[in-house]
């Protein structure tokens, strides 16, 4: 078995490159299928998604029997100032591969966010709800998944949300980092959603992947929180004397619009594969022990 990971060097990328070199997550081992696996990691110096003729060409040669898609053009703010970025990485990228799989018979698994949807639902997002996205990032990454839907017969389309992972910058680095250089610091009270632990959400992929159960999933941590919630947790778990402040999103002065509410329910992984995923609070603290853990 072949398989193909674009944005290898991604937190996402390196995380599932590291559980299928371990043979095992946090969560538990997984399939011993991968242990002969050929792995495949490339960035965009080796592959740049956004032109179809170079990506059916290489795709062509290699023969992945596996595409994981971890490619994406992610800063939020950035993208309402270079829609045509945007949506030439989110969205024609996602195109050139869907194409490039459907052309060699491989699965695509492609990740996606919570930031299709409005935000002004009262409760959990399920995967068959409407998108509405209301930024240039959410816009591009729902038309992303409307090509690929249309071209691609072997597809999982795994949205995600507040992602963090041991490689790479993220939130809860970011929140140590203040915090650890701050008497107190402000964090937005009025966006809630799911923080995720890249672990968790690579081990899904990869249990995923060997099966045929096609189709749209989320895969989030268990339960929600705002982002002042989170980064109180983040604060605690590792000890740091400053406090948090609650705020609201117009305070920040930001271009892109953020949902209000874009807590997802992971209802399609428990009615197929099953849903594993551990609650916010205990993945974030088990991944900051590890954290100080690796420092120590």
């Amino acid at each position: 078995m072949k398989i193909l990971i674009t944005g290898a060097k991604g937190q996402l990328g390196k995380q599932i490159t590291n559980i299928i070199k371990k043979g095992y997550s946090e969560l538990g081992s997984i399939s011993s299928i991968y242990k002969k696996a050929e792995i495949i990691g490339v960035g965009v110096e080796e592959l740049d998604i956004c032109y179809n003729k170079s990506v059916n060409d290489y795709i062509g040669r290699l023969t992945p029997d596996i595409i994981i898609n971890c490619a994406g053009y992610t800063n939020v703010d950035l993208c309402e100032s270079n829609e045509d970025i945007a949506f030439k990485v989110n969205s024609i990228g996602s195109r050139n591969l869907a194409i490039a799989c459907e052309n060699i018979g491989a699965k695509l698994i492609h990740i996606s966010t919570d930031y299709v949807f409005s935000g002004e639902k009262a409760m959990p997002y399920k995967e068959y709800d409407l998108m509405n996205p209301q930024n240039v990032y959410g816009k591009s990454k729902a038309l992303g998944e409307q090509y690929i839907r249309e071209i691609c017969s072997r597809y999982f389309i795994i949205r995600t949300a507040w992602l963090y992972g041991y490689e790479g910058n993220n939130f809860v680095k970011t929140i140590m980092k203040l915090a650890a250089n701050n008497d107190e610091i402000k964090v937005v009270d009025d966006q809630i959603g799911n923080p995720t632990n890249a672990e968790d959400l690579a081990h899904h992929i990869l249990k995923l992947a060997l099966t045929e159960e096609y189709g749209i999933y989320n895969c989030t941590g268990e339960e929600e929180c705002t982002w002042y919630d989170f980064a109180c947790k983040i604060v605690e778990y590792a000890g740091i004397n400053c406090i948090i402040k609650p705020c609201t999103t117009e305070e920040f002065l930001r271009p892109a619009k953020r949902p209000h509410y874009s807590s997802l329910d992971n209802m399609m992984l428990r009615c197929t594969v099953g849903n594993e995923m551990r609650t916010w609070e205990y993945a974030l603290k088990t991944f900051i022990e590890n954290i100080i853990l690796d420092v120590d």
